[in-house]
């Protein structure tokens, strides 16, 4: 195209249109009055309302992904806090079986203690409580060490019961313990009395089932399934009415003379922890008068250093012979 055809005249003014910082000023001044007008009356509400409504489902479907990512983290750390919490869930109620039954041993010693402290006041010989350390090795005998012995005053011989009954007799004394010999062990002997008939015996411990037997007795003896047996007293090593045992069967046979009459000890060592010591019941018991021969030997001897004196020395008045007669005759009488 030639040059010469080319139109250079500027466009006309209306079609330019207004320049851009006209435009600018206009939006800005209706920016700035719808603004104030939003705010004073409120004129964009229901258009702000329909907006949203319309893009509440692409709002939603946007956030979706995110949701789920943190409803998946949420998950992962409520696992987390969940095996936490099942962890010290565990562990305390770990501490509480611990503590329950520690409360319940503190329950059953408490029990025990108590019922020995009942026991007390019953029995008139001096007491002082002990407390079982373990068995003895021997697997033939029933013997337990107590943690008493010389250095508290234990002697041989000494009662053992706990809140049941007579549990055994000290027969080793050492500085700081002491050998219990249980009433079960084969060597075991108590005196025992029939409460419901006064009948007198003596319960031996037997080695087989860890049990007693009121052995020598007549087969014609009275005496019945539950009877309670308690200490008679007669050994001077255990106070009277102390309970011993409770008769479980009887065995009356026809080819023999005695009864097999078994017992099942009242006293249960191998639960028991808390036990009492006795003094021996001959602690308290006057002395024995001086047996009937050994006063009559006394007197023959005197009599016979009275002959001696008059063969070499010379008679003796009758007086003097007299005084030692009477004097050995009341030193033989009981």
């Amino acid at each position: 195209m030639p040059l010469a055809t080319l139109d250079r005249t500027p466009p006309p003014f209306f079609k330019q249109g207004p320049s851009a910082f006209t435009r600018l000023m206009f939006f800005a001044a209706l920016a700035i009055f719808l603004m104030v007008a939003d705010a004073r009356w409120n004129m964009t509400q229901p258009a702000r309302a329909a907006v949203a409504t319309v893009l509440n489902p692409v709002q939603q479907a946007l956030l979706a992904p995110s949701r789920a990512w943190d409803q998946l983290l949420h998950y992962f750390a409520g696992m987390d806090e969940a095996r936490a919490v099942q962890a010290r869930a565990q562990h305390l109620v770990t501490t509480q079986a611990e503590r329950v039954m520690r409360m319940e041993e503190l329950a059953r010693e408490n029990a025990r203690l108590r019922a020995l402290l009942t026991l007390r006041p019953r029995i008139e010989v001096a007491t002082s409580s002990a407390e079982i350390l373990y068995d003895t090795q021997d697997p033939f005998t029933r013997k337990v060490v107590i943690d008493h012995g010389g250095n508290q005053g234990v002697v041989l011989g000494s009662p053992v019961v706990d809140e049941t009954g007579v549990l055994g007799q000290v027969t080793r004394v050492y500085p700081l313990t002491s050998e219990v010999t249980l009433v079960t062990d084969k060597d075991a002997a108590v005196p025992v009395v029939n409460v419901r008939t006064q009948q007198r015996g003596v319960a031996y411990g037997t080695a087989q089932a860890r049990g007693m037997e009121l052995r020598f007795m007549a087969g014609n003896a009275d005496v019945q399934v539950g009877d309670t047996l308690q200490t008679s007293g007669l050994d001077g090593v255990y106070p009277a009415g102390l309970p011993v045992a409770k008769v479980s069967s009887v065995d009356r046979r026809a080819d023999s003379a005695f009864a097999r009459i078994v017992l099942t000890p009242l006293s249960s060592p191998d639960s028991t922890r808390h036990v009492l010591l006795l003094q021996p019941a001959s602690s308290q018991m006057p002395e024995r008068p001086a047996d009937a021969a050994s006063g009559a030997a006394s007197v023959a001897e005197d009599k016979g250093r009275h002959g001696k004196g008059v063969h070499h020395g010379g008679s003796k008045s009758p007086a003097t012979a007299s005084g030692v007669t009477s004097a050995a005759t009341s030193g033989a009488r009981p």
